[in-house]
């Protein structure tokens, strides 16, 4: 599996190998023995997806400390344009994001560092979005930070986002609990 470090600490591309023939594809996104060697997270407790037609944005979502959380996130049916968000205050990258395509054929996976706000828009449906996250959810922590304030351009005019994501707090007005990067990982130096 390779890893590529985002511009965004902690933040990683990883492309695992994909194995296809005429029967289908065989991707394994998930090693825990890569993860550990690159000193990230690897102490994942639950697992969950999503299915989003067309131009349906969810987004930007995370837990607040201390169920925050490390998420490895990857598309097994369909593709998404995936988007990051750092609202950690003093990484250095506090408010910049980075988006990158994922796509079942791809086989790519995404690890986020707890205190990156993490969202897509389906392009490709179904788009079947799988999460793996380092803390079980806490609906009293379950936060986020609206989609359209942070200087992303989606390119969809009528995107299809529910109620909850429409109600979060803009990027200005979010006061993040989120001081350093996490410790649990150190950059690798590469991409």
């Amino acid at each position: 599996m390779q890893l590529t470090e985002l511009s965004i600490p902690g933040c990683y591309l990883l492309q695992p190998r994909v194995f296809q023939d005429a029967r289908g594809r065989f991707v394994k996104p998930l090693a825990r023995s890569v993860l550990k060697t690159n000193g990230l997270r690897f102490d994942f407790v639950e697992q969950y997806y999503s299915t989003s037609a067309c131009g349906v944005i969810r987004g930007m979502h995370f837990q607040l400390p201390p169920h925050d959380h490390a998420k490895l996130v990857y598309c097994a049916a369909g593709a998404v344009i995936d988007v990051l968000l750092d609202i950690r205050k003093s990484s250095g990258a506090f408010g910049r994001h980075v988006s990158l395509p994922l796509t079942a054929d791809s086989g790519q996976v995404i690890y986020i560092a707890a205190g990156v706000a993490h969202g897509f828009i389906a392009t490709q449906e179904p788009a079947l979005m799988v999460y793996n996250v380092t803390s079980e959810y806490a609906p009293a922590h379950d936060a986020g930070v609206r989609w359209d304030s942070f200087g992303y351009d989606w390119g969809v005019r009528e995107p299809v986002i529910s109620e909850r994501d429409r109600g979060f707090p803009g990027l200005a007005e979010f006061e993040s609990p989120f001081g350093e990067p996490l410790e649990n990982f150190r950059p690798l130096g590469i991409g």
